[in-house]
């Protein structure tokens, strides 16, 4: 008898159930706290506006904060919420968090909303806006645990406990030294099970691994992943702890860098999503467009020079495309190998040399079985319905195979080089883009298998 699969519980809809029938709010209450934040937020989508403003009413600022962190477009339900009580969950946010809610909120409701808002957060908003998107400072949270190093065990309990009251983030306590500077961090386990006669200096990790506030997140990224950790302070040049990153901070940092490389490798200048109007789509797309345009008019160019091959042997051009194609395919497919190959910045001249050798090995041998599947399905192809003979055909279909060899090799070595190239240079090697490198082996293609159908072909074989 088959077992039935487990389907994942539609959490969001089972809120609305409860938001929509509880008989009280401090019934409402007491069976949302059974359910994560993320999930409450969902709900959204399936309450009507009536029903939000009860959760909105029945739901402490605290809590209202948490939940709206987990809100991809929050900017629909800030007019509902009011003004008051937007405030208030402002100030209740991590400071990362405020940042985001507060650039989706009109300039019209901000001015309302300043004179609400406390220093604290304030100056937390102003600190995350002053790095640019690009550089870590921009993904810091304050939501940390600090104490200073001299403390005792008993003393750092305390201010542990004083702290946690208001930060959440624990796992990890940081430490600084006399004059404020960072020199090391605790493990919250560590700290529990010290006997309270141990000296606390004992249990400081002093070599623990920080990134600096100006450092770029791309360059970032790996040294992140290496060291797995909770969370990482970020520092400022002189050493002072501004805040720290955390393992969900990484995994949108990860996620935002592969879009964008992502974005790139289809040709757009920028990651687009589904509320971008027109215009910015167009912006984005348009001038990679241009680029290849005029690459392409070199192609173009280029093929018009070879008329006197297609003038003598019309049944070629019939096989250009398929040259092409492969081309292109096998340079994106080095292309994407090499960018992976590249995110390890320790990799060394010799490695990047055995990547290159290892591409065009690959390329060699697909090109030799494809070449060879090639000679033979088009030589009986041509042959059976170009009217050729069957030694032209396969003449024919030879130059076509050794074509496919030669452009597939070449293709592989263009892949790799110039990603390596834009790397050397501290160019995103990303902005090597699929359609780029397609539209540069197209040339190498064309030349290839134009140039051999010419040498072997006419000149050598004297097929008409």
């Amino acid at each position: 008898m088959r077992k039935e699969v487990l389907k994942e519980p539609i959490f969001a809809k089972e809120i609305a159930e409860i938001i929509k029938v509880s008989p009280s709010i401090e019934e409402m209450r007491e069976q949302l706290r059974d359910y994560h934040e993320n999930d409450i937020a969902q709900s959204f989508e399936f309450l009507n506006r009536a029903e939000r403003n009860l959760l909105y009413s029945a739901l402490d600022a605290k809590w209202m904060a948490e939940i709206i962190a987990y809100i991809d477009n929050p900017s629909e339900y800030i007019e509902e919420i009011g003004i008051d009580k937007l405030a208030e969950i402002i100030n209740e946010m991590d400071a990362d968090d405020a940042v985001d809610l507060w650039e989706d909120i009109d300039e019209s409701v901000k001015v309302k909303l300043r004179p609400m808002i406390d220093d604290e957060t304030k100056t937390d908003i102003r600190l995350i806006n002053s790095y640019d998107e690009d550089e870590i400072g921009s993904l810091i949270t304050t939501n940390y645990i600090c104490i200073r190093q001299n403390l005792t065990i008993r003393q750092a309990m305390h201010e542990l406990i004083r702290q946690a009251g208001e930060n959440d983030n624990i796992t990890t306590i940081y430490v600084v030294d006399e004059k404020g500077c960072f020199c090391g961090a605790i493990d919250l386990k560590d700290l529990i099970i010290a006997r309270e006669n141990e000296e606390l200096d004992s249990l400081i990790s002093y070599a623990y691994t920080y990134l600096l506030d100006r450092e770029k997140i791309s360059d970032s990224i790996e040294k992140i992943k290496d060291y797995a950790e909770d969370s990482l302070p970020v520092l400022s040049k002189n050493k002072k702890i501004i805040g720290i990153i955390t393992a969900q901070d990484v995994v949108e940092a990860v996620d935002d860098e592969m879009g964008e490389d992502y974005a790139k490798l289809a040709g757009l200048s920028a990651e687009e999503d589904l509320n971008e109007t027109t215009k910015e789509s167009m912006k984005k797309r348009l001038p990679w467009l241009v680029i290849l345009l005029f690459l392409g008019m070199g192609v173009s160019t280029v093929v018009g020079a070879f008329e006197g091959v297609v003038a003598v042997l019309p049944v070629v051009i019939c096989f250009q495309s398929l040259i092409l194609d492969m081309a292109g395919n096998v340079g994106t497919q080095s292309l994407a190998v090499t960018i992976r190959v590249l995110m390890d910045e320790n990799l060394s001249g010799k490695d990047k040399l055995q990547l290159l050798f290892k591409e065009m090995k690959v390329g060699f041998c697909n090109g030799a079985l494809l070449g060879i599947m090639a000679l033979v399905c088009l030589g009986i192809y041509i042959a059976l319905f170009k009217g050729y003979s069957f030694e032209s055909a396969f003449l024919i279909s030879g130059c076509v195979g050794i074509s496919l060899l030669v452009a597939i090799i070449i293709s592989s070595l263009v892949g790799t080089l110039v990603p390596i190239l834009f790397h050397k240079i501290k160019v995103d090697p990303a902005v090597a883009s699929g359609p780029l490198i397609t539209t540069v082996n197209d040339l190498v293609a064309v030349v290839t298998y134009y140039g051999l159908a010419w040498i072997l072909l006419i000149q050598m074989l004297k097929i008409v």
